[in-house]
């Protein structure tokens, strides 16, 4: 048994300091090499060309087996029937990570989320250079059982700096709507 250091990386409300606590977290000696470097695997197929064609995606879990996807699932179909599209999939990552974040953050803080849910929206525009993604927003609710709101609030603000999908992301806006339930 080995353990594994999770930096948590936030602000509190009245200071400009970015303040780091570490979680120690006991885990057996494979997953600790596992986790230095982390590779995950999805493979896109696609037939023909972009306005008929059509894709299939696949991942390694499984999650996605020949998940279809294509135009009319990018651009035509809000009820997602025909499909996925790569701002599904990148909404769907970002609020897994955001939420997973900031339940290591609340776990720092010495909370246990009672219910963590996250809504991540894209929002892809068309501009001068075709389309684009403009911002996403994460749309939070969550309960934790003798937190404050405030400390709430700053705990998801660190796990939305600090999440690695945001991270990837930053180069779009990125806006949190947080409603604490008490």
């Amino acid at each position: 048994m080995n353990f594994f250091l999770y930096h948590c990386l936030y602000t509190a409300p009245d200071e400009q300091v970015v303040k780091q606590k570490v979680i120690v977290v006991f885990l057996h000696n494979e997953t600790i090499k596992k986790l230095k470097r982390m590779k995950r695997k999805a493979t896109a197929k696609w037939n023909g060309n972009g306005l008929e064609g059509k894709g299939a995606l696949t991942s390694t879990s499984g999650v996605l087996s020949n998940t279809p996807y294509g135009f009319a699932a990018r651009f035509k179909d809000e009820e997602g029937k025909s499909g996925t599209n790569p701002e599904e999939l990148i909404a769907a990552a970002h609020a897994g990570c955001f939420t997973m974040a900031l339940s290591f953050q609340i776990a720092g803080a010495g909370f246990t989320a009672d219910e963590l849910v996250t809504d991540a929206v894209v929002s892809l525009d068309q501009g001068e250079g075709g389309f684009s993604i403009t911002g996403i927003t994460l749309k939070l609710t969550g309960k934790v059982s003798g937190m404050s709101e405030e400390k709430f609030v700053e705990l998801a603000n660190a796990a939305k700096a600090g999440c690695p999908i945001s991270r990837a992301l930053s180069a779009v806006p990125i806006t949190l709507e947080a409603k604490f339930i008490k």
